[in-house]
């Protein structure tokens, strides 16, 4: 080994004996991923539910998602969320996401006589759906060499398919508004874990640096440099057009099936399941990927996968196409989630993610709003599908800004080298 290697292990061993201890980070893992499984079902639940709110209130499908287009402005306020993360610690910031999801998410059962009210809380839930906030404390709490790998798992873990295996059931059993009121009770009960959370130590070492001075947001905004401006603009590319597409599936996935093909409707259920199933496979897939070859490579699988399983699915209407679907876009989606949680400043980590994030957020009325015009001049949707793939083609275009090689970097590192 020449001296350069050994003096960059010796480096790497020291920024990684800052972590905790092995069982914690799993603690972290699994903990972060309950919190996503949330975030992650509230945002799939309108798979399951659209069907018996169409019907509730005698809906058509095009008024419902100029409707939810409408109200996708209220999301906007995601960068709030985030700059919270920053200002206040990780801790604290992961008590607000939960309350900010779990709160609304009860109200909806409660406080939803017309559509109009269930659009309000559901407004506020998707705001701090898919922020990506909680991955920054499983990118801060893992050791270089396996941080692709436990993202991988925490987000998988975040993509159990709680809506495919009891949605159906409970809007049958319960009422539709309780496949949403079911998330609030399982927040309240991951207060009981979030006790045991510690603030990571890279944001209290950073803290520190600044005379523990609650970084105020134009302060933040200020700190931000040509290249985390870059990442910012790489990040709301391939995350908005990621949501765009994704939502299209996540969203009218049921309604295809149930109204369209009819002929797959008694076979929806098991047709979800085994795309909820399908996630998590991809998740773990991009996980040892990212670690296994590289971060790069991972985003070409994804994206190209993406595109050919919603034109297939268009041309077909395949139930296969559907998990295809089911199997590529986790893969996008846990890149994003491992990549913009590594690739920023301890300082401005979450605020950056933050910017970012409200620019997806324009996919939240973007994406209705296409939806809306899709339906109306595709009644038969194949054209549907086939235009909502070719929007994945476009984020490979972001590799032509030569995005840093995260591979195996300690946080440090790459906040160095980018």
């Amino acid at each position: 080994m020449s001296k350069i290697d050994a003096l960059a292990k010796n480096k790497e061993e020291e920024q990684d004996s800052n972590l905790r201890s092995g069982r914690y980070q799993w603690f972290i893992v699994v903990f972060m991923g309950l919190v996503g499984m949330v975030d992650n079902n509230l945002n799939l639940m309108e798979n399951v539910a659209i069907p018996y709110i169409l019907d509730e209130f005698s809906m058509e499908a095009t008024e419902f998602a100029l409707i939810q287009a409408l109200f996708g402005i209220v999301t906007f306020a995601v960068f709030f969320l985030a700059w919270f993360f920053d200002a206040f610690g990780r801790k604290k910031g992961v008590l607000v996401l939960m309350l900010v999801m779990g709160i609304p998410a009860l109200l909806i059962v409660f406080l939803s006589q017309n559509v109009f009210l269930f659009f309000i809380w559901y407004s506020i839930v998707i705001t701090a759906t898919l922020s990506n906030t909680w991955e920054v404390v499983v990118s801060e709490e893992s050791p270089a060499k396996k941080r692709g790998l436990y993202g991988g798992i925490a987000t998988l873990v975040s993509l159990l398919p709680l809506y495919a295996i009891l949605g159906v059931r409970i809007a049958d059993g319960l009422g539709w508004r309780w496949t949403y009121g079911i998330f609030g009770i399982i927040v309240l009960v991951l207060l009981i874990p979030w006790c045991k959370l510690k603030e990571t130590q890279r944001w209290t070492d950073n803290h520190a640096k600044r005379d523990h001075e609650k970084l105020k947001i134009k302060k933040a905004i200020k700190s931000l440099n040509k290249k985390d401006w870059t990442y910012i603009l790489i990040c709301t590319l391939v995350y908005g057009l990621w949501t765009i597409s994704f939502k299209l599936g996540s969203s009218w996935g049921g309604y295809y099936y149930l109204s369209v093909r009819t002929e797959y409707a008694a076979q929806w259920s098991t047709i979800l399941l085994i795309g909820g199933l399908l996630i998590l496979v991809g998740a773990l897939t991009s996980g040892v990927i990212m670690d296994k070859i590289s971060r790069k490579v991972t985003l070409i699988v994804g994206c190209v996968g993406s595109v050919l399983s919603f034109t297939f699915l268009g041309l077909t209407g395949s139930p296969i196409a559907f998990w295809c679907a089911y199997f590529f876009f986790p893969i996008v989606f846990t890149w994003i989630m491992v990549y913009f949680s590594e690739v920023f400043r301890t300082e401005i980590r979450s605020t950056a993610i933050g910017i970012a994030a409200t620019g997806v957020r324009i996919s939240y009325v973007l994406g209705p709003l296409l939806a809306s015009a899709l339906l109306a001049t595709f009644p038969t949707m194949e054209m549907f599908w086939i235009i909502g793939g070719l929007f994945m083609i476009i984020p490979l275009f972001s590799l032509l800004l030569k995005p840093y090689e995260t591979k195996g970097k300690t946080l440090e590192e790459i906040q160095e080298e980018r």
